[in-house]
């Protein structure tokens, strides 16, 4: 392993300088793309998806809860896993009851969907010692339409907006990473972004979260055209 070279203070300085110009400059871009992800289009939900739960069965609309926006964390854990992959399980570790209260503080709601059925689900989150909400989509055309489950028997091979068969490999079906957030407007339900790849490698954390979303932070510095309309104006 090779370290940093040493230097004097003054130098540090001069090349801390530079990259902090560097820095900024990646923040304001970061704030453009958030504005501009903000303003992305959004699609009707018209299909009702199904999930499953200890509790029962719930639809969508009950991810919601009572909040407005919805991010949906697709782990990969398939039907006849016994587990969920390890880097899922990582994120999953990381995440707190803490930012799941913010997170709703600004209406928008969090949970996982997997494809396992809910038993093999709840038996490994009670196992880890989680008590965040956690979904199967088992039976439904839910991750195919998302694009986290490619399976040749349904002729869906596209990953991260292309078509990609080689992910395949051998296996007739495979599990991927995501997330999809969803904004609810009165009794209709909207997706608005996905994101799949090293894009889905983000910080479990409040700003980055809501980052992804319609609304994004709902602070009064984001600008008027990037923000989203009250929700409860008629």
């Amino acid at each position: 392993m090779s370290f940093p070279e040493v230097v004097s203070r003054d130098e540090w300085l001069a090349a801390r300088l530079r990259l902090l110009a560097e820095e900024k400059q990646e923040t304001r871009r970061r704030d453009a793309l958030n504005a501009q992800r903000r303003r992305l289009p959004m699609v009707r939900i018209e299909k009702e998806y199904v999930f499953e739960i200890a509790q029962g069965p719930t639809t969508l609309a009950g991810l919601f809860g009572d909040s407005s926006q919805l991010i949906i964390q697709h782990i990969m854990f398939g039907p006849d896993w016994d587990a969920a992959c390890p880097t899922c399980t990582n994120f999953i570790d990381e995440l707190s009851d803490g930012l799941l209260a913010h997170l709703r503080a600004r209406e928008t709601a969090f949970a996982l969907v997997s494809r396992a059925p809910s038993a093999k689900i709840e038996a490994y989150r009670t196992q880890r010692g989680w008590s965040i909400p956690w979904y199967s989509s088992y039976g439904s055309d839910f991750n195919y339409d998302f694009h986290v489950t490619l399976d040749q028997s349904v002729s869906q091979e596209q990953y991260n907006y292309r078509t990609a068969p080689t992910m395949l490999g051998g296996e007739r079906s495979s599990e991927q990473p995501g997330t999809s957030c969803f904004l609810r407007v009165r009794d209709e339900i909207f997706h608005t972004y996905s994101t799949y790849g090293r894009g889905n490698e983000y910080l479990p954390s409040l700003y980055t979260m809501l980052d992804l979303t319609a609304l994004g932070r709902q602070e009064a510095w984001e600008e008027p055209q990037g923000r989203a309309p009250n929700l409860h104006e008629t």
